[in-house]
């Protein structure tokens, strides 16, 4: 089960909605929704969590390209809205390094491996997909929480349901979150 939520910026403060993710696919459709909820240039941030799974946060500000922090790369790419948010930006690699025609015969398999073609393109997507935090981790310094504290909200264990409700009360948007959950 997913939660998701947006937070707008203003010049009243924050202020939060539960967006409706049914028809978003990509990330710019998640961007798209992002800036549907804000007046010109405010900043919205896109929260997404996965039963205590892992967590995601998109910053879009204007027409600037999104930023991302992804708690567990790993966990999220198991996700639909986790593989939205798993850019090849965000994991740090080259798209043409993932050539899978280069990778596999044409027969679907390995050099030298007899196997099936969809089995080996989930071998060799997991392989690129690191466990643990990916993305900016300062994308929300500027907004109150240092990127220490939200990578220490991502360690070893320490994702709980309420990493989440921590941000957003670094922030001074607490109340906002919680009255949408």
């Amino acid at each position: 089960m997913y939660f998701a939520a947006l937070l707008a910026r203003t010049e009243d403060g924050w202020q939060a909605s539960e967006p409706d993710l049914d028809d978003v696919e990509t990330l710019a459709d998640l961007s798209d929704l992002a800036r549907a909820a804000a007046d010109e240039e405010e900043t919205v941030l896109v929260f997404i969590e996965q039963e205590d799974a892992w967590f995601g946060v998109v910053r879009v500000d204007g027409e600037d390209d999104p930023r991302i922090y992804v708690s567990d790369a790993a966990a999220a790419a198991r996700s639909s809205y986790g593989e939205i948010l798993l850019t090849d930006e965000v994991l740090g690699r080259d798209p043409e390094d993932l050539r899978l025609d280069e990778l596999v015969d044409l027969d679907g398999t390995e050099d030298g491996e007899d196997g099936d073609s969809d089995d080996a393109a989930a071998d060799l997507s997991e392989e690129h997909v690191p466990a643990g935090p990916v993305g900016e981790t300062d994308l929300l310094a500027d907004l109150g929480m240092s990127a220490a504290d939200l990578l220490a909200l991502s360690g070893d264990g320490a994702l709980t349901g309420e990493a989440l409700g921590e941000i957003a009360d670094a922030l001074g948007a607490a109340d906002v979150l919680e009255a949408v959950r």
